[in-house]
């Protein structure tokens, strides 16, 4: 599955003058076009910043990118992966908690649906090597964007920036930014401003695929919300059960809300 997805960061550190040029890089990430911009940084600086933007970016991309030989495709082709890295293994965790909370809504193994297999079930993965089924495959496109957008914040902070604001889809914000819900056609849905927070919004709808299915796949969930958003203080969190709540009831969001305190629902349409 592709999210084309555009990733601007615009970083302003709060003692610079306004009228300082901002500086500019652009990649590509997951399978999106990343811009990364940086208001009022010295002339020396943004260079060693950029290697260390395009570094995080490039571990994510190590880890988990379906577009090129990544530890998740060498997983999901092999069926085994003995030594998983950190960024691997801490999607796998935060994977297994967000799905056991949401009672198995978040679920990476729907890969295989998109594959034209019903091979799924998170339940069956052996996470002790990690072993796959036969016939199973992973996904991490619900939560890797919001992990790399967490990633790059806390690159910043290490920084002294204070100002950010990093838009990926899902928005995380150092310091308060107004941001907009929109629903998938494009309509604004609600104004908030975050300071020091994510939110991540998803629609089935806004992709279909051929056969006129929503993007968010599920063995036995259909697609309830429109449009669910949801804030918390992680990027990676956000997403995941932004995801996942497109697909539960309102009563099954509110019991997962109670084991995620700090996250909150900020639209369900």
């Amino acid at each position: 599955m592709k999210r084309r997805r555009f990733l601007a960061l615009s970083v302003a550190a709060l003692a610079c003058p306004a009228e300082a040029a901002p500086q500019t890089w652009r990649g590509r990430a997951l399978g999106a076009e990343v811009s990364l911009t940086v208001q009022g940084l010295d002339a020396g600086q943004g260079p060693r910043l950029w290697r260390r933007v395009a570094r995080e970016i490039e571990l994510v991309e190590q880890a988990v990118s379906l577009f090129r030989a990544s530890e998740l495709v060498r997983l999901n082709t092999s069926g085994v992966l003995v030594n998983p890295g950190t960024v691997l293994r801490a999607l796998l965790d935060l994977s297994d908690r967000v799905h056991h909370v949401t009672e198995g809504a978040f679920d990476p193994t729907v890969q295989a649906l998109w594959e034209g297999r019903s091979e799924t079930g998170w339940h069956r993965i052996d996470r002790t090597g990690i072993h796959l089924p036969p016939g199973m495959a992973l996904t991490f496109n619900g939560v890797a964007q919001g992990f790399a957008a967490d990633r790059l914040a806390a690159l910043m902070r290490a920084e002294g920036l204070t100002d950010v604001l990093i838009d990926a889809g899902e928005v995380l914000a150092l310091g308060p930014h107004p941001v907009t819900v929109a629903a998938a056609d494009g309509a604004p849905l609600k104004r908030l401003t975050l300071r020091d927070r994510a939110l991540a919004t998803s629609s089935p709808m806004a992709t279909r695929l051929t056969d006129g299915r929503p993007h968010i796949l599920h063995p036995t969930r259909p697609a309830r919300h429109g449009t669910v958003s949801v804030s918390a203080p992680s990027a990676a969190l956000a997403d995941a059960l932004s995801t996942a709540f497109c697909l539960m009831t309102e009563g099954e969001i509110a019991r997962a809300l109670q084991e995620f305190p700090e996250a909150c629902v900020e639209t369900l349409a």
